[in-house]
């Protein structure tokens, strides 16, 4: 069972991190050309755009999340490393998100909307990609770094939770 979640994950984080990587060069290049400027190029552009994104790479990152989350509790790891793997997944949703963001404003502005330059995306994605996999492979010792921090991020104060934070 660890093996297929071990493969499903590695296979959707693979597209995952492809789209990642796609998809800001295809809203710099492709978004930018003169052929985008027509109704075809532009309903090509749209459609490549949005299929990219909602068929492949945003079900690829929900597998992969999936996959990750369900071989954290099968094998039982709570490592430093493995925490700080997380916060650099979630640099990579983020990056998700705004490539989202930007693909839609692209595909319902013609015209009207001047699209930062998507290729922003690119490094954050890649440094995020480049922090899991190195803290996957290496599982470094983090505990001098954990042992550095102050005291008052490192054990509970005692005091309630604000008001507002209370659902109940």
């Amino acid at each position: 069972m660890i093996a297929v979640l071990k493969a499903v994950h590695i296979l959707t984080l693979s597209l995952w991190c492809a789209g990642l990587v796609a998809l800001p060069i295809v809203l710099q290049v492709y978004g930018r050309r003169e052929e985008v400027r027509t109704q075809a190029g532009f309903s090509e552009f749209r459609l490549l755009v949005h299929a990219t994104y909602t068929r492949i790479v945003t079900p690829a990152a929900i597998i992969a999340i999936a996959a990750g989350t369900g071989l954290i509790f099968a094998v039982g790891i709570t490592d430093p490393w493995l925490m700080a793997k997380l916060v650099a997944v979630v640099g990579m949703v983020l990056v998700h998100a705004w490539l989202g963001h930007l693909s839609v404003q692209a595909s319902e502005g013609r015209g009207s909307y001047q699209m930062p330059p998507a290729l922003l995306a690119l490094p954050a994605a890649l440094l995020c990609m480049g922090a899991v996999l190195y803290l996957v492979l290496a599982k470094p010792d983090l505990q001098p770094l954990i042992d550095a921090l102050p005291p008052s991020l490192k054990a509970p104060q005692g005091r309630p939770l604000p008001s507002a934070l209370v659902p109940i």
